[in-house]
């Protein structure tokens, strides 16, 4: 299960995808369906079929997000988080290889479509968490363990 926690930008994003499925895009569906019902035979009748799947995606969408919201927590910047790595924190490591990477730890609901973001359940994220500018930090992988360095901590917008 993951963790009910959120940064307020992931908050903030997940609510306007629910008012836009809500009340813009599933109104426009509904739209189609209507259209294509009125058209007679729904059996072979490919735009209802399509667009009644589509409306089936969007309220199952809309369900999960109202409950989602619901449940999460919203979890913003302190002062005392400065310099440590924290929930909501940029973080630019990197390992003896010279290979680096940054990203910000959030909640769950915030990683799908971003490759900079983890999420807070992530080994690398708990590794991480109240490490400082300098410090090492070993991360079991699926191939072994892995030695990082934190060169970097900021709250923020991306540097």
């Amino acid at each position: 299960m993951p963790t009910n926690i959120i940064t307020r930008e992931g908050h903030d994003t997940l609510k306007a995808e629910l008012d836009h499925l809500w009340r813009v895009y599933r109104p426009e569906i509904t739209q189609k369906v209507a259209w294509a019902a009125s058209l007679g035979d729904r059996s072979e009748n490919a735009d209802y079929q399509y667009n009644k799947k589509l409306l089936r995606e969007i309220d199952r969408r809309v369900r999960y997000l109202r409950k989602r919201l619901e449940d999460v927590k919203v979890v913003d910047y302190a002062a005392e988080q400065e310099g440590k790595v924290f929930f909501g924190a940029w973080v630019e490591i990197e390992n003896d290889d010279g290979e680096q990477k940054t990203f910000r730890v959030v909640g769950y609901d915030e990683i799908y479509g971003r490759n900079d973001y983890i999420s807070i359940d992530a080994p690398m994220a708990r590794a991480l968490l109240k490490k400082q500018e300098g410090d090492e930090v070993t991360v079991q992988t699926p191939t072994g363990e892995a030695l990082w360095y934190v060169n970097r901590i900021w709250y923020g917008a991306k540097a």
